[in-house]
């Protein structure tokens, strides 16, 4: 399965998406290391093509679960960046009410299911999302968004089972980020990622991350094939995580566990201004274009931040109102 690639406009609200997930993540950092946050946040910059590329393919009826790392997902996926600064606050007026935090933001209305802490733990969760969708023959599918690290656990390939066996619609997007937490990849992995779906009968692709364009096109031929009812699709990304495993790191760790200098040659590879080049070279778009794509972001950005820290902080009043039905709290 083929297709031409992205549109202009695609291409053009690929980048506004990007700018915008690595502008709130800077954001994000300024505030944590300020001592705004009430807790840690594991932040997604340096894979912005990733989450962008893929979900300009996605409707709001399509579902995402996403990662630890999760805040790209969600706002690629269409979700709110002022619920989601407020959420990762711990404000009331968060996507969840100021209760989930930084690694459980989500939005049922925008199909987005929800990150999540525990490692792994989204794929299996995708998988019964991606039977719904075939139950309900509406076809719509359920994408899972994955670390390198989460390949190493076992619902792995539970999932890669199942999902075959039945055919379901769902879609595989492993970030192959270069590192699981603090340890680099090759020192905990076996082999190659990809040749694990490639042991069960699936459409597999591997791509170069930090190349939106690319993943635009290997994630609609991923996607179009498990729409059309064939089964499963798997994508492999390689890309690369600028920022540490979370912000906090620094004041835990006893040594770097990673060199400047690599950090600095994937810097090199940044994947916005890589999609940027190719916008003006392409004539999709000017360098007027460009600057005032981030300086719209950079007011969005602003609004947001002022949206957060103007809420009430969530107290464990809300509690109550959250876990149990109207009524079945005494």
């Amino acid at each position: 399965m083929s297709n031409n690639g992205p549109s202009p406009d695609e291409i053009r609200a690929i980048y506004a998406r990007m700018v915008l997930i690595r502008k709130m993540e800077e954001r994000l950092s300024a505030d944590f290391h300020a001592g705004k946050l009430p807790g840690g946040v594991h932040l997604y910059i340096g894979q912005e093509a990733v989450a962008a590329g893929v979900c300009a393919n996605l409707t709001d009826a399509d579902k995402i679960a996403s990662t630890h790392r999760g805040h790209g997902h969600f706002l690629a996926k269409g979700g709110d960046p002022k619920s989601m600064m407020a959420e990762v606050y711990g404000r009331e007026n968060g996507i969840c009410k100021g209760m989930g935090g930084s690694m459980h933001v989500a939005d049922i209305s925008k199909g987005i299911i929800g990150a999540n802490g525990i490692v792994g733990a989204g794929l299996a969760i995708t998988a019964g999302a991606a039977f719904a969708a075939q139950l309900d023959g509406d076809g719509h599918v359920a994408v899972c968004f994955f670390g390198d690290g989460a390949s190493n656990q076992g619902v792995l390939m539970e999932t890669l089972n199942v999902t075959s066996l039945w055919k379901l619609p769902m879609v595989f997007i492993c970030e192959h980020n270069g590192f699981s937490e603090f340890s680099p990849s090759a020192t905990v992995t076996s082999g190659e990622i990809a040749d694990r779906a490639r042991a069960f009968p699936m459409h597999v692709n591997v791509v170069d991350g930090n190349d939106a364009v690319a993943v635009w096109t290997a994630a609609a031929d991923a996607i179009a094939h498990a729409r059309s009812g064939n089964g499963p699709a798997f994508i492999e990304a390689k890309t690369y995580r600028i920022h540490g495993h979370f912000e906090m790191e620094k004041h835990m760790l006893s040594r770097p566990y990673r060199d400047e200098a690599e950090i600095e040659e994937w810097r090199g590879r940044d994947s916005i201004p890589r999609l940027a080049a190719h916008m003006i070279e392409a004539g999709i778009a000017s360098d007027s274009d460009i600057a005032d794509v981030n300086a719209r972001t950079d007011a969005e950005v602003e609004e947001a931040a002022a949206f957060a820290e103007a809420g009430t902080p969530a107290g464990p009043g809300l509690a109550p109102s959250l876990m149990f039905a109207e009524g079945g709290a005494g």
